[in-house]
């Protein structure tokens, strides 16, 4: 499978990612999207991320761009350096997917790429450069501190006291986030560190990674365990007892304390949202361009998040000790440390059971081609039998359709079954919604198992 454009950039196999198609991308983007004072370039921990920094470096350069490297440090920290200094970003990484597979991530100097611009991009691939004298490049190591200012700036010794598990694996993050937990007053524990690239993906958390959870937070007396995705822009954060807060949660409880009046995110983000208390919620098809898209058109002191926990915000918030100006592109600090901050006092487990009871899980299958789950959508979706016969699997009946992205069944007893192919990798994903999260896991195993069957047909 050729690399492919999708909701979050460029990604596709190593191997196919060569000097050549890189360079038509860079190319591209440059051609097609405003670049301001120049590029800023960063990347992940892979062992394939530096050599192609450096590809796209080059390629810029040879456009007569600027370059500024920033080196390995998160997503969100190299955003936040661009927008500062005007400019436009390349961050190399494959966000969450295997170490066989990277890819590119595109933001202007107003943030991440929209989706016209993703069109434009594309549109803009077979076009010429134009000759143009060499760009120069600069190194700036000044990302991770000015990422750590922002926080510290606004939360001050918000985590003072709080035991905190640092789950560092291969996060580029790991110790930027140890430095900026420590400095916020958090005593932090650093567990599971790794040479060896860890693909992990917030939104389907493995059984084994969820029993180590439960592991740690007794051995160490943890009122939580925090950790994010390979390039940081997604969190992941479990309570005093091990168990994970679902993404979308710490998005209400992030929405909530930063005073948002309208709130925009995925539809695969649960239902609970909307008795939440906000004036405004709006559901989008999943993916940052199209939250970004829905947050333009609401405006005002808007939050966007993901069911991965990913988190924008399109106004200038304030924390407990200073302002937190906006960032559009997805975060993984601000949530952790904003729904540790609206815990205190009683727990992590207390204060996500105080949102409305909506509960999501979600995983995948993965290795199934594109064409494979599209066609299982299209038939479920077009096939009234097909479709009952799948739902009467988990033992409930559709009354409700959606096919904004995927397809998305509301069953008779209120539990919600979603069907989505990945955009950018052979994956079939599930998500489900459920009263309780005992009944949600359940479900979600159970559709998981429909759905091998299914694809298997």
């Amino acid at each position: 499978m050729p690399p492919k454009f999708g909701t979050s950039g460029l990604r596709g196999l190593v191997t196919e990612l060569t000097t050549d198609c890189v360079t038509r991308y860079i190319t591209a983007f440059v051609q097609s999207c405003e670049t301001g004072t120049g590029l800023f370039i960063a990347h992940d921990l892979r062992n394939s991320s530096p050599g192609l920094a450096e590809t796209v470096a080059k390629a810029a350069c040879d456009l007569g761009v600027d370059v500024t490297l920033c080196g390995p440090v998160p997503t969100p920290a190299l955003a936040l350096v661009a927008i500062e200094a005007g400019a436009a970003a390349v961050m190399v990484t494959g966000s969450h997917i295997p170490a066989d597979r990277n890819g590119l991530k595109f933001y202007t100097p107003q943030g991440e790429i929209s989706k016209v611009e993703e069109t434009a991009i594309l549109t803009a691939l077979d076009q010429s450069p134009e000759p143009a004298k060499p760009g120069v490049i600069h190194r700036d190591d000044s990302a991770a501190q000015a990422y750590i200012a922002r926080y510290t700036g606004a939360f001050g010794q918000a985590l003072r006291g709080l035991r905190i598990g640092l789950y560092a694996h291969s996060a580029v993050g790991r110790d930027l986030m140890a430095q900026l937990l420590g400095d916020l007053g958090a005593e932090v524990m650093t567990l599971g560190h790794s040479d060896v690239f860890v693909p992990v993906d917030t939104e389907a958390v493995p059984a084994d990674i969820r029993a180590q959870f439960i592991e740690w937070a007794g051995a160490y007396r943890c009122d939580a365990i925090v950790s994010t995705d390979g390039d940081g822009d997604r969190p992941m954060l479990a309570d005093e007892n091990g168990a994970i807060i679902p993404g979308d949660l710490m998005g209400q409880i992030t929405a909530a304390a930063l005073g948002a009046r309208r709130v925009v995110t995925p539809i695969s983000s649960n239902t609970g949202v909307f008795r939440s208390g906000f004036a405004q919620v709006l559901s989008t098809k999943i993916g940052s361009p199209f939250v970004i898209a829905g947050m333009a058109q609401l405006g005002g002191d808007v939050v966007g998040y993901e069911a991965n926990g990913g988190f924008l915000l399109g106004f200038e918030g304030a924390g407990p000790t200073g302002p937190l100006p906006p960032l559009m592109t997805r975060d993984a600090v601000l949530p952790l440390i904003a729904t540790l901050t609206a815990s205190r006092g009683g727990g992590l487990a207390a204060r996500a059971a105080a949102e409305p009871a909506r509960f999501t899980a979600a995983d995948r299958l993965q290795e199934v081609p594109v064409t494979r789950s599209q066609a299982l959508v299209q038939r479920l979706t077009a096939d009234t039998d097909a479709r009952d016969q799948f739902v009467a699997g988990l033992g409930g009946v559709a009354s409700d359709i959606n096919t904004l992205d995927g397809l998305r069944m509301t069953l008779d007893d209120g539990r919600i079954i979603h069907l989505r192919p990945s955009g950018n990798a052979p994956e079939l994903r599930l998500y489900v919604e459920a009263g309780t999260p005992e009944d949600a896991a359940r479900t979600l195993k159970s559709g998981l198992a429909q759905m091998a069957k299914a694809v298997a047909v």
